[in-house]
């Protein structure tokens, strides 16, 4: 198999969860990012397998890569398949992204 070949889930998640750390980042955003913000997090319940599954200390999270205004933002979310919830964790540039996450959890 491919090294970057991933199962499809064919799950979709039904309900959205947000942590107050990802509440907060999302009231910064600027209306043209809340846009794209909201095609993303779309794209994720129809599709939660899309970000990558971290691992480690992470392993409750997978990370989805996507431009913002130009630029390369993270999304954290965790995926419960049971439950069918998909939880926004965290939204960011790169620069302390994941050291910020550890702490939170």
């Amino acid at each position: 198999m491919p090294e970057n070949w991933r199962p499809t889930i064919l799950v979709k998640a039904t309900s959205v969860l947000q942590t107050p750390t990802f509440k907060k980042a999302v009231k910064k955003l600027k209306p043209n990012q809340k846009k794209d913000l909201d095609l993303v997090i779309k794209e994720l319940m129809a599709n939660p397998s899309i970000g990558e599954q971290k691992k480690g200390d992470l392993t409750f999270l997978r990370v989805h890569k996507f431009k913002m205004n130009k630029q390369l933002t993270l999304l954290g979310y965790s995926f419960d398949d049971g439950a069918l919830v998909l939880e926004l964790m965290a939204l960011g540039s790169h620069e302390n992204f994941y050291r910020d996450i550890k702490h939170k959890k």
